[in-house]
């Protein structure tokens, strides 16, 4: 099984998932356009992916599924609170999912939890091969025990360092923008993350990325630091995904 992303952060978001003959994409955060632009970038055509996943309605996140649905007829999942908030216009073929029921897609077991974001009905995943699970957490204004518990012992974690708290507090943005990045229906700061991280079991950890990184009000270095202290590793061993590159395919073995 292998992953990679496209872009992470608030300009847009998309993730690939592969195991076997699978290849889904999680979230659409970008126009059709860029997003086959970012395809190739990591080997990949519109045609090869199977199935879109979506975390939830926002627009760095949402904001290419209608158009590429239907460009190409791409299965589309989300939750019913997500599709009830949606903008989307109509989907060729819709899938609606429970935050509490894992389901399939080809060869890939998903495990969709739900989280404490400002959205109807927010989800991220773990997603599986039989062998081996990849957690996705992003789009999270706290950690929960049920978070946790889904992504106890993953063997590789893309998880939200989205703002360096004091940064956040002495940065640009307006007193009612700062409540809400920084609040419990927000994103995750560099120090939250480094807290789920110390939380859980890593032993078998492989691979962990630092993802939805603030370009106001966070850096990765700040990022890669608080993750490694959490983990006692190297600073460099924690990648990055960046909005412009994100960041290439990376295997669990």
């Amino acid at each position: 099984m292998r992953f990679a992303s496209l872009g992470s952060g608030s300009s847009g978001n998309a993730a690939l998932v592969e195991e076997g003959g699978t290849c889904v994409l999680i979230d659409c955060g970008f126009s059709v356009r860029e997003t086959v632009r970012r395809l190739a970038r990591l080997g990949r055509s519109p045609e090869s992916i199977d199935a879109i996943l979506v975390t939830h309605e926002h627009a760095d996140h949402i904001g290419g599924v209608g158009v590429w649905a239907r460009r190409y007829g791409t299965q589309v999942w989300m939750t019913p609170g997500t599709w009830g908030r949606r903008d989307l216009g109509e989907l060729p073929r819709i899938e609606l999912f429970s935050c509490h029921e894992p389901f399939a897609i080809g060869d890939l077991e998903i495990w969709p939890f739900p989280v404490p974001h400002d959205a109807r009905e927010p989800s991220q995943f773990v997603i599986g091969n039989g062998a081996f699970r990849l957690g996705i957490l992003t789009d999270a204004g706290r950690s929960t025990q049920h978070i946790e518990a889904q992504l106890e012992g993953c063997d590789a974690l893309m998880i939200e360092c989205n703002h360096d708290s004091g940064m956040l507090a002495n940065g640009p943005y307006p007193p009612s923008l700062k409540a809400r990045v920084g609040g419990e229906h927000g994103h995750l700061s560099n120090s939250q993350t480094a807290g789920v991280l110390e939380r859980l079991n890593t032993s078998g950890l492989q691979h962990v990325v630092a993802a939805h990184l603030s370009e106001k009000n966070n850096h990765p270095d700040l990022a890669r630091a608080a993750i490694s202290d959490a983990l006692c590793c190297a600073p460099e061993w924690v990648a990055v995904a960046e909005q412009d590159e994100g960041f290439g395919w990376r295997e669990i073995v």
